[in-house]
């Protein structure tokens, strides 16, 4: 109590020279703050409340609130359990923003989607990963053995002879024609979703890249059983078995020369026009070995020239064509028509 005393000594002696001493009580805190001069402390602010004012308990209204329409019942707490359902909707209840816990709509303009591009999707990235250590675990076995075949494929002295297999080498070459459908595969998903169509009705595109490799694949395996009826129809066993390796060699040499130009395609931005060309360029010089290879084995005999070209377009061109028809087919059947 000093030290309010001094306070109220200190107010009252402050103000003498300047303004009369009020006498009334202060009824607000900022009439307490007007007697005080104006160098005074905080803390001496806050003596000088609490001496003119004492705390006091609040009490709330326990009343309820009447502020509701004229004429209209007095609204119910929406707190309650069994309150109806209409009591609970109002304006703003079907709005998504008042409720928080179900997903709205982006407010705003959407901007540009990031273009599709083959270097971003991670799912064709790691085919060409797969690709990668296929080819280079399979070169690292059968390097050797590929050398040596490939010398042996334009030997004309010894066409009937074929070299020795092992059942390991067979089966990575059966590998390499796997890559090699992949590959292809691969190629015609760039050109049909750049130059056909990039909406299709399939619930994931990778479903489509598997349904042109399949594709693909199948018509290898179609080509290799009609050869083998042919063959073991009208030639032996010797040169069959010559045939088919040679046919695994160059199934095998496609698939390490289409690797670097899907590579470009997927990662360098190479012009996907330049490499149908290169594409197909690589398929003309696989039909021609081919061509060169059935003369060789089967028809190098004199009489056998107008045979050759029935037996290349039955069993290679027709059955290409036939890949290609098929694969434009499938698109025209997935791809969605705007």
């Amino acid at each position: 109590m000093q030290e309010n005393d001094s306070i109220l000594t200190t107010i009252a002696t402050a103000n003498t020279d300047t303004v009369a001493v009020h006498t009334a009580k202060p009824q607000t805190p900022y009439e307490v703050l007007r007697l005080l001069p104006k160098d005074a402390m905080p803390a001496q602010k806050d003596s000088a409340i609490q001496e003119w004012f004492e705390p006091q308990e609040i009490h709330y209204s326990n009343r309820p609130d009447t502020l509701h329409l004229p004429g209209q019942e007095i609204p119910r707490d929406l707190k309650e359990v069994n309150l109806p359902h209409y009591y609970r909707e109002n304006f703003f209840s079907n709005n998504s923003m008042y409720h928080p816990e179900l997903s709205t709509e982006r407010v705003g303009t959407s901007g540009d989607p990031i273009p599709y591009s083959f270097k971003n999707d991670s799912f064709v990235t790691g085919i060409l990963i797969l690709c990668f250590l296929l080819i280079t675990f399979t070169l690292s076995r059968i390097s050797e053995f590929l050398l040596r075949q490939t010398k042996q494929f334009f030997s004309t002295q010894k066409s009937e002879q074929s070299i020795t297999e092992t059942g390991s080498e067979i089966k990575f070459q059966f590998l390499f024609l796997f890559i090699t459908c992949l590959l292809y595969g691969l190629l015609y998903y760039f050109y049909t979703t750049h130059f056909i169509a990039n909406t299709f009705i399939l619930s994931s595109e990778y479903i489509l890249l598997a349904i042109f490799g399949g594709t693909i694949l199948g018509y290898f395996a179609i080509r290799i059983v009609l050869y083998s009826i042919v063959n073991n129809i009208f030639f032996n066993n010797k040169k069959n078995l010559h045939f088919l390796g040679s046919q695994l060699l160059m199934s095998s040499l496609e698939g390490v020369a289409l690797f670097p130009l899907v590579l470009l395609v997927a990662y360098f931005q190479f012009s996907l026009q330049n490499a149908i060309y290169y594409a197909i360029t690589i398929l003309i010089l696989a039909k021609i070995l081919t061509f060169y290879k059935s003369y060789a084995i089967f028809f190098n005999q004199k009489g056998g020239f107008l045979q050759i070209f029935l037996y290349f377009c039955a069993l290679e061109m027709i059955p290409l064509m036939m890949l290609w028809s098929g694969l434009l087919v499938i698109t025209e059947n997935l791809k969605v028509n705007i």
